[in-house]
């Protein structure tokens, strides 16, 4: 026991040492209590004061992430006994997290269907907080152990959100497909880490001796359990062949909450992967197996069956869930290459896909609100009915198209340059396949995003008479994603210079 206490004394200093770069997450951690003690306090009117504490809390959050930069002038920073990296990458991809998860926060309300729920939405303010915290520890973990719990306390808040509109039928079965779903990618990359810890003797994977320790046995045996830990990466970002949840519980779950789940999460388990992959990559290579060809497979088969799948369908949200699949099979080129450049094209074309993809959402939820419009039939000439929405939901799916000059232009040609300044150096024909891959399903793209436009403009309905409750707030969301989708088309150094 006696030896025992210097070790103790050295592990609380450093404890207490880590809680400078955790602050933060601190913040997040005081308002996922101060918001469910609001609730508890005041019941079931508690709902618009949940909301304002909850947005409040985020901008404090927001600002202490900035405050962050000067904290690692040296490039990085471990804490609490290596379980987690502060870097500047992080704290970036920490800040869009943060930015996009008050503008969640601001629409959960504005959603008639969501708001209309007799329980209220108290609970979801509580729980997406919780959530907002489990994402910012994927951003940091670089601990085997780290990730798990992480990327758990993410699965369990999407769990409760998805199916928050208990009354509903279509919600429950999405709730109960994506725990079901969920579980068994948990299981199987618990199942993972616990071979690589066997295999490595180490839960941390950016370590040198992590790597010796891997080296020493069975490459195959190593590699199968890295592919294990990528399902329960992978489920997050919703790849292929871990994507068969997405379009039921995209479509099941209230339209804010699929807002949440195709933008937060992915990004944050974009950070995850990256974090993951870059010790293990100098590994691969080294015994004769390139993760990047699996990557480069992977991302092609996502932006094939997420593309042409979207082209079939009538509904708006299973076609925004194809889509995201497609994107995400789009961003992995990024990570192919893993290098500063990609870093920073990857960080931008997230940032630009997830407002596209919120402000998509928003209108879905607009054209729900005032026309009870789901499907692609419903929206027949609500164009000229409602031309300000219209506009800007054409304006946005340019974006998610990618055609000159909105964001989504941008953020693929950064994508693409980097890719292929790779390229030039190795002339790779994963990389080659990659980008043709990527041009190729931009225009396929093009076939089902040009539905909406074409349903609200040129086609007619002969029921247009009804009118629902109009939703001003969703209109002036869309409004500004739209601007700054084209501003950032037109103007990218405004966000790119700090990248």
């Amino acid at each position: 026991m006696h030896d025992l206490l210097p070790h103790i004394s050295e592990q609380l200093t450093e404890v207490f040492g880590s809680i400078t770069y955790f602050i933060p997450e601190a913040f997040l951690a005081l308002l996922f209590l101060v918001v469910m003690i609001t609730d508890v306090l005041f019941g079931k009117r508690s709902a618009g004061l949940c909301r304002t504490v909850a947005c409040a809390g985020i901008l404090v959050v927001i600002f202490k992430d900035l405050q962050q930069f000067a904290l690692i002038l040296d490039g990085q920073h471990f804490i609490f006994s290596n379980m987690l990296l502060l870097s500047r990458s992080g704290i970036l991809f920490k800040l869009v997290i943060d930015l996009l998860a008050f503008i969640l926060l601001l629409y959960f309300t504005w959603d008639e269907k969501l708001n209309s729920h007799e329980k209220g939405l108290s609970d979801l303010y509580s729980i997406t907080i919780a959530s907002i915290l489990g994402l910012h520890l994927m951003v940091m973990a670089v601990n085997l152990l780290s990730i798990y719990l992480a990327i758990e306390i993410v699965s369990i808040a999407s769990y409760l959100m998805v199916a928050y509109r208990s009354e509903n039928a279509f919600s429950t079965e999405a709730g109960l497909k994506y725990v079901l779903f969920g579980a068994a990618s948990s299981a199987i990359m618990l199942y993972g880490i616990s071979l690589l810890y066997g295999f490595s003797g180490s839960l941390d994977i950016v370590f040198q001796s992590t790597i010796i320790g891997l080296a020493k046995v069975n490459p195959i045996s190593a590699i199968f359990a890295v592919i294990l830990v990528l399902v329960g990466i992978g489920f997050k970002l919703s790849f292929v062949p871990v994507h068969f949840w997405v379009p039921d519980v995209y479509e099941g779950a209230p339209t804010p909450v699929t807002a949440y789940l195709s933008t937060l999460p992915k990004i944050a388990a974009f950070a995850l992967l990256v974090n993951f992959l870059a010790p293990l990559m100098v590994w691969s290579n080294g015994i004769g197996f390139d993760l990047g060809i699996v990557l480069s497979i992977i991302g092609v088969i996502s932006m094939i069956a997420g593309n042409f799948a979207a082209v079939m369908q009538t509904n708006i949200k299973r076609m925004l869930a194809y889509s995201s699949i497609g994107h995400t099979g789009f961003a992995l080129m990024a990570v192919v290459i893993l290098n500063l450049q990609g870093l920073s094209a990857l960080t931008y074309y997230l940032l630009v896909y997830a407002l596209a993809n919120i402000g998509a959402l928003a209108l879905a939820s607009y054209f729900s609100n005032v026309a009870n419009a789901e499907g692609l039939d419903d929206y027949k000439g609500l164009g000229l009915k409602y031309p300000i929405a219209s506009v800007c939901f054409t304006i946005i799916l340019i974006s998610l198209t990618g055609l000159p000059v909105s964001a989504g232009f941008t953020g693929k040609i950064f994508v693409f340059s980097a890719v292929y300044s790779v390229y030039q150096q190795t002339h790779s024909i994963w990389l080659m396949l990659l980008m043709a891959t990527g041009a190729l399903t931009t225009v396929v793209s093009l076939f089902y995003y040009i539905k909406i436009p074409l349903n609200l403009f040129l086609k007619r309905s002969e029921n247009q008479d009804i009118v629902y409750k109009k939703s001003y707030n969703l209109l002036v969301l869309a409004v500004i994603i739209s601007f700054v989708l084209i501003l950032l088309g037109i103007f990218p150094d405004f966000v790119l210079k700090y990248l």
